[in-house]
């Protein structure tokens, strides 16, 4: 594990979470080029230094409603290559959807996730190498939400807990790992999931989990 100098942007305004952030992101070898304060400031230094992953709380002054998320928007827009990881207190599911269907090196996390700096280093190094990464309270919520209807209701239970990692951005190995199945076996769920909800197979993991969140967003 380690940063080999990336250079990273943050943008919280809680400066306790910003400055405790900063340190465990340098201690595993970032470069922490940026710490703002507030979305603006934020957008600036971009503009000015295109550093290669942009962490982002959702919720930024003045108003502390969506600054944040439109920040990451722009910053999508006008540097596509740099990775985006979106930092939230609560699940924001309408809110996230948007920015996780535009493209790969993309995530969202709940701030307590930070907590557990394995986790986060890892989402961070994901991302980097062009994941897309969603934290499973987003995914939960996602499964949860409606119930009339539903076709996951055509989805055996194993389906559901392969469908479930695979929209956490997992690999097939990565889930036959947390499943303790045949990285096989995992292929012939995934198959059969993209069969059952109508979703086009792909080779691409990337894909994959945006064809996933798409068809959940528009259930």
């Amino acid at each position: 594990m380690g940063g080999s100098g990336t250079r990273i942007a943050l943008a919280e305004d809680d400066v306790l979470l910003r400055e405790g952030i900063a340190s465990l992101l340098e201690a595993a070898g970032y470069d922490v080029v940026c710490r703002a304060g507030d979305a603006a400031e934020l957008l600036t230094f971009v503009r000015d230094s295109a550093p290669e992953l942009v962490i982002i709380d959702i919720r930024m002054p003045p108003t502390c409603t969506m600054e944040g998320l439109e920040a990451a928007r722009e910053i999508r827009e006008d540097h596509p290559k740099a990775g985006i990881l979106l930092l939230s207190a609560h699940v924001e599911v309408d809110h996230a959807m948007e920015l996780l269907a535009t493209g790969q090196r993309v995530g969202y996390l709940l701030k307590h996730r930070v907590a557990s700096v394995t986790e986060f280093i890892e989402t961070i190094e994901r991302i980097l190498a062009g994941d897309s990464v969603v934290d499973p309270a987003l995914v939960r919520e996602l499964f949860s939400a409606r119930h009339r209807e539903d076709p996951l209701e055509q989805l055996t239970p194993r389906e559901r807990e392969v469908l479930a990692l695979m929209a956490e951005g997992r690999s097939n190995a990565g889930i036959a790992h947390r499943l303790w199945i045949a990285e096989g076996t995992v292929e012939k769920h995934v198959r059969s999931i993209l069969t059952r909800l109508r979703l086009s197979e792909t080779e691409d993991d990337h894909r994959r989990v945006l064809a996933v969140i798409t068809f959940l967003e528009r259930r």
